[in-house]
């Protein structure tokens, strides 16, 4: 039990809902790609967010791994986190309460995964492997609502550069590991305008700014239409920027999920809406 009183209510339900769920196998086919809008630590006080990331996960049988490129790892050359059972964790954040620096994810050994992203990658751009590096809360807060029990191997892979094409040829290195029951995961914010929100954004009492659903309702109507060049001219032709995005790193790991899509043109479907203190929450699935 932490002191985090709705994420013990959500994993009191949650736990036993995930030793039900079914397994992957390979008569299932090729799992789906998916954006998460992560949130920060507060995620794990709002009972309806989890709500939804959890149902969302017993949508699907549960994978075999999970390979998650998250906002808060940006490095090149392409690199992965440290493949060892139970590596600690990373707490990139500040100012939160005392309990979100104790919690912990202790996933499973990840170097099958790690071998197989490496064999993926072309010989002019080996994989390095960051052994003291764990999972950022771009991967393990989510991860932590919608796996609870921690029984997936989970290996982050670092976002090596924001160029719309090159993160889709990534994706699309990535696409045959979701036909072998991995997971792919881009870990960002729909919008993360955080120098612009006021402190009634903060405290969840004021309507979403201007900048971010102007933002979130242009990203929605392109990606019901597949339209890939739309979303790539973000930084030139989204209504709201730059407040939307005053940088790229929230954004950006939707192309590595578009990329492994079977087809990165293909309308998606969006699974999660709304907003959290004024920030689009919006995520999605690929086909």
């Amino acid at each position: 039990m932490s002191t985090l009183p709705l994420l013990d209510r959500h994993l009191a339900a949650a736990v036993p809902a995930s030793r039900e769920q079914r397994s992957w196998t390979p008569e299932d086919g090729a799992l789906p790609s998916l954006y998460l809008s992560h949130g920060a630590p507060p995620l794990l006080e709002d009972d309806e967010w989890m709500r939804q990331l959890h149902d969302w996960a017993l949508e699907l049988p549960k994978p075999k791994a999970i390979l998650i490129v998250s906002a808060h790892w940006e490095s090149a050359p392409l690199s992965v986190s440290a493949t060892p059972a139970a590596t600690p964790l990373v707490y990139d954040f500040g100012g939160f309460k005392p309990v979100f620096y104790t919690l912990q994810y202790a996933t499973p050994d990840a170097s099958e995964l790690a071998r197989r992203v490496a064999a993926a990658m072309p010989d002019s751009e080996p994989l390095h492997e960051h052994r003291g590096r764990g999972l950022d809360h771009g991967a393990w807060v989510p991860l932590m609502v919608m796996y609870p029990l921690a029984d997936v191997p989970v290996l982050q892979l670092s976002l090596p550069t924001h160029d719309p094409d090159r993160l889709l040829e990534l994706g699309r290195r990535l696409r045959p590991l979701r036909s072998e029951g991995v997971l792919v995961i881009g870990s960002g914010f729909m919008t993360h305008g955080l120098p612009f929100l006021t402190r009634e954004h903060w405290a969840g009492a004021a309507k979403p700014p201007g900048w971010s659903a102007d933002f979130d309702a242009w990203a929605a109507d392109a990606l019901a239409r597949g339209d890939v060049d739309t979303l790539s001219r973000f930084a030139s032709q989204a209504p709201g920027m730059p407040f939307a995005h005053p940088t790229a790193e929230h954004y950006t790991p939707l192309f590595v999920t578009l990329g492994a899509a079977d087809r990165p043109d293909a309308p998606v479907r969006s699974v999660i809406d709304g907003y959290f203190m004024g920030l689009s929450k919006r995520s999605l699935q690929t086909a």
